[in-house]
């Protein structure tokens, strides 16, 4: 199957993204059963006669579906929904037969018409959407007969880009509100509109977000340099965030997190420096300002809420606490229960909890335990820093958000859209929907900046945020056998065997800011070597990435490589099974792209196995010369082909090797340039240092 399937050119992914409603999905074969409904071609979409332009841009995106999707011209017409014709689909917002809750509807389906009753423009937009979602499972203008009441759990669900960082075309709002996430998120770092990717209209970004139903959240990456009880700092504050909120005052929230706003904090236990500033005191261990839960936060708040809250009351100000998980718990909870109870505290679900793997798990002598560095699947959540925040936020009656990385990647890969693991996924969503009824979760923010690109992941995590979904075992039979057909049990296999594999996962630092930042084109670096690959299309790049992998314990890293061969065996079965996919099926492309994904997950994990390998060996090139360069000669052998079996699955599939902030670092090109360092690495540098040390031992 994946033999059929071209190359892509670098960014060709991006025309998937433009295309919300996929051509000709429909499957004309089916028949519709004795409880289901058949939209046909006399049928029209009816809104009401006073409809607003957002209300009417919804009925026309379901217009556009049906002659995409399902190959049919319906007429769309302003009339009171009252008196609309038999064969309607009526769009009915603000309904009294609505649930309450913002963006909720009532879904019913009879023989002759379906209605979509709203608490709200928002609410009739997704309950339209809806049609679409369960128009595309059943390949088929065909509907159940039955009413339906969803509400969504979260709100706001936010989102970087997936198409590039900061940037947000229509077609790529439209693909988001689809989703059902409802707000994105937007880096400031300087002035009012300067992003990572230029200059941004922001005031008009939210005007045109709000026209698919979704809200603009600032994410500004201005240090303070200013003390809120300094002489001048309301007016150092006006200037930096207030001017940000006079400019776009359609702004929904900004979210603050303490590395990026870090302010001169007089807090006793921070070292008062931030970590742009050079070193004052070596010998100070104390926290960098902003890596601490400083006691002066409370009042570093009241002036943002202050100079903010003038040109927008409702603003949601997000106080997000990522950079102190690990701190005392008393410290940590002192701060909460200081903070204004009328601003949003933030945590992240899984973070600086410990993975632990008993010693006969993976074949080791002792237990494994490994903190969680950054996001990760490893660990369904919450961790005690998330819990903790959590139980102290609800006590207090504050709002809660929580770092979810829900929309489907995490750190645990870098360069990849999205992790095809649903059942592991599904952990994630049931204990957040847990946390939601103990702690009153309200909110997710569902990416970093990886940004979020539409998956099958998407579509299963989607249905279980809203109220009246469908059963999940239900929903992902029913899209396997949708895209791969007579492959249904093979694909479900698969994605079974690689949700088991990232239990075995390594989130150490070394790994997520190394081989599973960039995968394949990880470098192995001989001692004395240094690396830095070609970053022709980024001004950020290697800044995330650490390539002099470091062995801080050896023992701790041999553990980890048996973790991760445990990670490898359960990767291979399930591309196995890939593998064994028929040539015919309904979605071939879609079906390859998974494939592909799944094999390039498995050549990442190698090269961390590698990785580990390489380095381990390293340390004892002094002590065992000839023994080491034979292994490190081996290895590099195995890795060169390896990295070269990676090229034809990044290529499938263009969105592999690409993060939105650092463009591409794991594509073709740069693949090419580890495997010619790696190249010269056994073929000059290693015989030049046997040479050496045969002239060595000749002297």
């Amino acid at each position: 199957m994946l033999k059929k399937m071209g190359p892509e050119r670098n960014f060709e992914f991006r025309k998937r993204l433009n295309e919300v409603h996929i051509p000709r999905r429909v499957n004309k074969t089916l028949k519709a059963g004795p409880d289901e409904t058949e939209i046909t071609g006399d049928w029209r979409i009816v809104v009401p006669a006073d409809a607003s332009d957002f209300v009417y841009r919804a009925a026309q995106d379901l217009q556009d579906y049906f002659a995409r999707s399902m190959e049919l011209a319906l007429l769309l017409k302003k009339d009171d929904a009252a008196r609309s014709p038999a064969r309607s689909i009526v769009y009915r917002p603000a309904s009294a037969a609505a649930p309450r809750k913002a963006r909720s509807y009532r879904l019913t389906v009879t023989p002759d018409r379906v209605e979509i009753d709203a608490s709200d423009e928002r609410g009739v937009a997704q309950g339209g959407y809806y049609l679409e979602d369960l128009m595309n499972l059943r390949s088929a203008p065909f509907l159940k007969r039955e009413v339906l009441t969803r509400s969504p759990v979260f709100s706001p669900r936010m989102t970087h880009s997936g198409w590039a960082i900061d940037q947000f075309p229509d077609a790529h709002l439209n693909a988001i509100a689809h989703a059902g996430m409802d707000a994105i998120l937007l880096f400031i770092e300087s002035g009012t509109d300067q992003t990572r990717s230029g200059y941004v209209d922001t005031e008009d970004l939210a005007l045109r977000a709000a026209g698919y139903g979704i809200d603009l959240y600032f994410y500004p990456l201005l240090p303070c340099e200013k003390h809120p009880s300094d002489p001048g700092a309301e007016e150092y504050y006006e200037q930096l965030y207030g001017s940000l909120i006079r400019k776009c005052p359609h702004a929904g929230g900004i979210v603050f997190v303490g590395e990026s706003c870090s302010f001169p904090t007089r807090d006793p236990h921070t070292c008062g420096r931030a970590w742009w500033e050079p070193v004052k005191d070596p010998d100070d261990r104390r926290p960098l300002n902003g890596f601490y839960p400083s006691e002066d936060y409370p009042e570093w708040l009241e002036m943002v809420k202050k100079v903010t809250r003038k040109y927008n009351p409702g603003l949601d100000i997000v106080f997000w606490s990522y950079n102190w998980g690990w701190a005392p718990d008393e410290a940590r909870l002192a701060l909460i229960r200081r903070l204004p109870p009328d601003i949003t505290l933030e945590a992240t679900f899984e973070m600086f909890e410990p993975v632990r793997h008993p010693a006969g798990e993976i074949g080791a002598d002792s237990d494994l335990s490994i903190p969680v560095a950054d996001y990760s699947t490893v660990l369904a959540g919450p961790g005690h820093y998330f819990r903790t925040e959590a139980e102290e936020a609800h006590r207090l009656g504050l709002k809660l958000y929580a770092m979810s990385n829900t929309g489907g990647d995490t750190w645990d890969i870098g360069v990849i859209g999205y992790e095809p693991i649903p059942y592991r996924w599904k952990m994630r969503v049931d204990a957040l929907l847990e946390a939601h009824r103990e702690w009153n979760l309200t909110g997710l923010m569902e990416s970093h900046h990886y940004g979020w690109v539409p998956s099958f992941v998407s579509e299963l995590i989607k249905e279980a945020y809203w109220t009246g979904g469908m059963d999940f075992e239900f929903h992902i039979r029913a899209i396997a056998e949708r895209d791969f057909g007579p492959g249904m049990s093979e694909a479900l296999n698969a994605w079974r065997l690689w949700s088991d594999a990232f239990a075995f996962y390594t989130p150490a630092s070394a790994d997520q800011y190394g081989p599973f930042r960039v995968g394949p084109s990880y470098p192995l670096v001989f001692p004395g070597e240094t690396a830095e690959p070609p970053l022709p299309f980024t001004r950020f790049g290697g800044r995330i990435v650490n390539f002099t992998y470091p062995v801080p314990d050896p023992g701790e890293t041999r553990k980890q490589l048996l973790s991760l061969r445990r990670m490898e065996i359960l990767m291979e079965e399930g591309c196995r099974c890939m593998r064994r996919l028929p040539e015919e099926l309904p979605r071939p492309e879609e079906a390859g792209r998974i494939a592909a994904l799944g094999e390039f997950i498995l050549c990442t994990v190698r090269t961390a196995i590698h990785t580990k390998e390489w380095h381990l060996a390293c340390l004892e090139l002094r002590e065992k010369p000839a023994e080491t360069l034979a292994a490190l000669e081996k290895i590099g052998r195995a890795e060169l082909e390896n990295a070269h079996s990676a090229i034809p699955f990044a290529e499938i599939d263009s969105r592999i090797g690409f993060e939105p902030r650092s463009n591409y670092m794991g594509d073709r090109e740069h693949i090419e340039w580890k495997l010619t360092h790696l190249q010269n690495t056994l073929e000059s540098v290693i015989p030049q240092y046997k040479h050496s040390l045969q002239s060595n031992k000749e002297k």
